[in-house]
């Protein structure tokens, strides 16, 4: 196996694509952002807003500027954006879906927008508790592209326990 953004004299280069057909292309990932249960009962009297709303409309806006902060990726013309923050026992899962068609997958769309939402929400939670912590991004599922399907293994051990 090769790394894909090397040329032949291991100089770094954005990967060609336009020789590759357009396929429809999904990525989902997700994100925890663990904090105390005192900050979590907080949440609806964050003077800031709603921290959860405005994550996600955080990770949607950063989807589409992906290609600007990654510096190999290539600007996509993305179909769906869905972000989602849910309340868990031990903080706020985030997960994000991506879809798109063209030549190159929506991995990091998916993974920038998990990650810009759990900023925001420790950004809009650090007064009450700086000790937040953003853990266990990675990409659960894809779909589409020359290499197929993946899907993550699940993790049962530490999994974050929604509140119903």
């Amino acid at each position: 196996m090769k790394l894909t953004h090397y040329d032949k004299a291991g100089r770094v280069h954005m990967v060609d694509v336009s020789d590759k057909g357009k396929t429809d292309r999904r990525a989902v990932a997700s994100v925890l952002v663990k904090m105390k249960a005192r900050t979590l009962r907080a949440l609806g009297r964050n003077p800031k807003g709603d921290p959860l709303e405005i994550a996600r409309v955080a990770g949607i806006a950063a989807a589409k500027r992906t290609a600007e902060l990654i510096p190999l990726c290539h600007p996509l013309l993305l179909s769906h954006i869905d972000v989602q923050a849910e309340l868990c026992k031990n903080g706020i899962l985030i997960t994000s879906a991506i879809r798109s068609t063209g030549p190159t997958g929506v991995e990091m769309e998916a993974l920038t927008a998990a990650a810009v939402a759990a900023l925001t929400v420790y950004d809009m939670c650090k007064a009450l508790d700086r000790g937040i912590e953003i853990t266990g991004l990675r990409l659960l599922e894809k779909t589409g592209g020359k290499t197929g399907s993946y899907r993550a293994p699940s993790r049962t051990a530490g999994r974050p326990s929604r509140i119903t």
